[in-house]
């Protein structure tokens, strides 16, 4: 891929600009004539989809530990 500056903070990236990046790179590499050249951007990819996964289990673990304390107050009402 042409861009060298696509990773450059992703903690302040949401999932969805995350996800449009690595979409960037999955058009760039579909459209790749010669694979000695997607070896950078297909790592990056890798790195991408690494960032996104874990950024995707804590906002996870958040909701769950949300919804958990939401469900103990409930519960403590009653």
């Amino acid at each position: 891929m042409k861009d060298k500056n696509l990773l450059p903070d992703n903690n302040t990236s949401s999932l969805e600009e995350l996800t449009d990046q690595a979409n960037q790179i999955i058009e760039s590499l579909e459209n790749e004539k010669d694979l000695n050249n997607s070896v950078e951007s297909y790592q990056q990819l890798l790195k991408l989809n690494n960032i996104i996964e874990k950024k995707f289990h804590k906002n996870f673990r958040s909701i769950s530990e949300e919804t958990s304390k939401k469900v103990k107050e409930i519960i403590k009402k009653k």
